[in-house]
């Protein structure tokens, strides 16, 4: 019967390690009795003090307890079923790939259940399946599969084989002085070494580049250096490799240049994808993804060598980025899904399982970050997960607070950002950074909305079904191109149906949004504005929004100003991916029959018109209802401008794409222009009591009362009359500029870039 109780376990496992701990494999610590306590294994992640720490408290520490119970039921069940390690065939979702990729992770947490439970059923697995690693690989030629830019030999592009290096020196580091001499040398001839070389010798285009498939590649090679011992490993991992002529116009899988800068190694990884406050310049996503050969290699380093101080390296920020990511979830710490990203992915993801635990053992014991790893419900199997088991024992966790915060992009802080506002249950995030590496999509200005973890107006990610084999292989699908990266996608402007920088990786990866204001420090009226000056060639983009709370509405509510200086005559469009049922519109609509598309390219080509009208009134207001909550958009239109229902899923035969829908407000024959518009949550309704309460907006009318190249101002007047006025100044953000603005004759005085009041009457 399994034992229900970690304490118990605990205790038994502890009685087992003295009656029996001496019985371990004589013969092979006969053979390593010259170990010296400089070389003492484990010592990259699991150290060898760190075993005698965990094994005097188990069955004292529940959630460290509770995870050791888990991790060991879930290795005893595979070697249960024996060892396989088939020739590599398949792309990802396939059997080859999952059973290899199963493998290693398996292989990782058998090593350390061996140091922590002195059991050497779990060092014999291990060295089993190593042995038929180094009896495969030696035969192996390069992966069938020949998508990649960079293959590997057990899987299908050399990211992965560098994922199972990783791992897989974690395995050898704490079994590394149950193996003999001859045995290790066995391993590392045959296997680690041709292994680190293959993956950066003889794939520079992979390894040699700031990328994070690269930091992967690096932290391989230089971890399985820590543990060999081999310095010159260590420095081709820290440093890349030297006198390497890559083509600078050479692109990977994902048309990003592999030898942009020509800068290489784990340093410039750190250097140049970063952010000065922690924000990874591919987004979230691959953010999360990288994290773990960064902080991985990062405490190994530490460990092994803590002469480089490399959680100090660009002012700590390594430590500083898992901050930043924390801060990048919603309520229910789901990433936000910006450039490639798959919606989902969560703080709850191993990555951020083992972020949470490097970060609060090395960063002075942030309290904060106990609530996370509390939440996560499990830590790591070693020094860091211990201190972090420790402190939640020890009732050391405070709330980790996500507040309204500005992350800046690029390595020096200079290329963009992204602001996230928060107040009460609702969050905005706006995106005005750099392209985002090869990852990026053509999204300038572009927003997303959220209420208590739940997307409101969303973000469309990526289209891409990770692992799953039938769909494309688990690999990124056409329609990420065709659709996901595209403008049209996205929460923001769209000139003359054509995508930011016409859609162009060699354009867009050379500009980034300029902020304007970011300003959060009165919790009732938030600010962001950027501005955005080459998207499209000759017009200039502005983009504030503000997150007001005001007393006469149930909830805050979001102002959203796009101004649009062009040096032309256009047509904007201008869409809002809304989530849930329509309810009301103040307009009369017509469903085309049969269905029309909306274009041609460039993204249009996915969308379905199921809905169209003209603009018959100053104000168009649009109510639905998601999550049991209402939302109405009222937006400022005039009678020429035309307004679409789209839907998702034209040309896409194979169902690759979701079925979302949007409002979408285009205004043609237009050079310079304003749109402006209120996105307000409001009200509720239960299916159980089936009572739908302030199901109406309060917004009665909004207008835009003065818009010059210098200022915009907006009126909002709402259900009982009471009307208050915005004003931005468009060109100055100093915080002491006095301004003076007479608008319909009165007078407003204010210092600082924009003013919010009641007008009085």
């Amino acid at each position: 019967m399994k034992n229900k109780s970690g304490f118990s376990l605990g205790i038994i496992l502890f009685l087992f390690f003295i009656c029996s701990g001496q019985n371990e494999n004589q013969a092979a610590s006969e053979n390593n009795s010259e170990t010296t306590s400089s070389q003492a294994h484990p010592k990259l992640i699991l150290t060898a003090q760190g075993v005698k720490d965990i094994r005097a408290q188990l069955g004292n520490i529940p959630i460290f307890d509770k995870t050791l119970e888990k991790v060991k039921a879930e290795v005893d069940a595979e070697i249960a079923k024996g060892i396989d390690t088939p020739i590599p065939e398949d792309y990802s979702g396939g059997y080859t790939h999952e059973r290899h990729k199963r493998n290693f992770l398996i292989l990782q947490k058998a090593g350390v259940l061996y140091q922590i439970l002195d059991d050497e059923k779990y060092a014999r697995y291990v060295k089993d399946a190593l042995m038929q690693y180094e009896a495969l690989y030696k035969t192996l030629p390069v992966h069938p599969k020949t998508r990649s830019y960079a293959r590997g030999k057990l899987f299908w592009q050399s990211l992965n084989d560098s994922n199972w290096l990783v791992y897989v020196s974690q395995a050898y580091d704490c079994i590394y002085n149950y193996l003999s001499k001859e045995e290790r040398n066995k391993l590392e001839t045959n296997l680690f070494r041709p292994f680190a070389d293959y993956i950066s010798i003889e794939n520079p285009q992979f390894y040699n580049r700031v990328h994070n498939h690269s930091t992967w590649g690096n932290a391989a090679v230089g971890m399985i250096g820590l543990v060999m011992n081999d310095e010159e490993l260590i420095q081709r991992a820290l440093y890349g490799i030297k006198d390497v002529d890559l083509d600078k116009t050479t692109k990977d899988d994902d048309g990003g240049y592999i030898n942009k800068d020509g800068k290489a190694g784990f340093l410039a990884n750190i250097e140049e994808p970063f952010s000065p406050d922690g924000y990874y310049t591919e987004g979230p996503y691959y953010q999360r993804y990288a994290m773990y050969p960064f902080l991985i290699f990062a405490q190994g380093l530490q460990n092994i060598k803590p002469e480089l101080k490399i959680f100090e390296y660009k002012d700590g920020v390594l430590l500083k980025a898992v901050d930043v990511l924390l801060n990048l979830t919603d309520a229910d710490g789901e990433f936000f899904p910006l450039n490639d990203a798959q919606k989902g992915m969560s703080y709850f993801s191993r990555e951020l399982v083992t972020a949470v635990d490097i970060a609060y053992h090395n960063a002075n014991q942030v309290t904060g970050l106990l609530s996370i790893a509390k939440q996560q419900d499990q830590v790591l199997l070693d020094d860091s997960g211990f201190s972090v088991a420790l402190g939640i024992k020890n009732g050391k966790e405070k709330p980790f607070d996500k507040k309204s915060i500005n992350l800046l992009d690029g390595s020096n802080g200079t290329q963009g950002g992204v602001a996230i506002l928060r107040k009460d249950d609702l969050e905005l995030v706006f995106k005005y950074t750099a392209q985002g590496s090869s990852h990026g999509h053509y999204d300038k200005l572009s927003f997303s909305f959220y209420e208590k973890g739940d997307e409101v107006i969303q973000d469309y990610g990526l289209a891409r079904f990770v692992n799953i084999e039938q769909k494309g292989g688990g690999n990124y699908l056409k329609e990420n191109t065709t659709w996901a990266k595209q403008s049209i996608a996205h929460n923001t402007i769209i000139q003359n149906e054509t995508s930011h920088f016409n859609g162009e990786y060699e354009k867009g990866s050379t500009h980034h949004s300029e902020l304007f204001v970011f300003d959060a420090s009165n919790g009732n009226v938030q600010i962001v504005s950027a501005k955005e000056k080459n998207a499209y060639p000759g017009t200039e983009l502005q983009r504030t929004m503000v997150m007001i709370k005001e007393d006469n509405f149930e909830k805050p509510f979001v102002l959203d100003i796009m101004k649009v200086t062009s040096n032309k005559q256009n047509q904007y469009d201008f869409p809002f991916y809304f989530m849930g049922q329509p309810i009301e519109t103040n307009f009369k609509y017509d469903s085309p029959t049969p269905m029309k598309i909306l274009g041609t390219n460039n993204g249009y080509q996915h969308l379905w018109v199921e809905g169209i009208s003209k603009a018959d009134t100053d104000n168009t207001k649009f109510t639905w209802l998601n999550s049991g909550s209402f939302y109405t958009i009222t937006t400022v239109t005039n009678p020429l401008d035309d307004l679409f229902f789209t839907r998702l899923g034209a040309n896409d035969p194979k169902f690759n794409l979701r079925r979302d829908t949007a409002l979408m407000i285009r205004r043609k024959n237009s050079q310079n222009t304003t749109f402006v518009s209120v996105i307000e949550p409001h009200g509720s309704y239960s299916p159980v009591s089936e009572l739908a309460i302030n199901a109406v907006s309060h917004i009665s009318k909004l207008k835009v009362a003065y818009d010059s190249t210098d200022y915009t101002a907006v009126s909002m007047e709402n259900d009982l009359g009471n009307t208050n006025i915005f004003i931005l100044c468009n060109t100055n953000s100093s915080k002491t500029k006095e301004h003076q603005l007479n608008i319909n004759g009165k007078e407003y005085l204010w210092k600082g870039a924009y003013y919010y009041s009641n007008i009085n009457k």
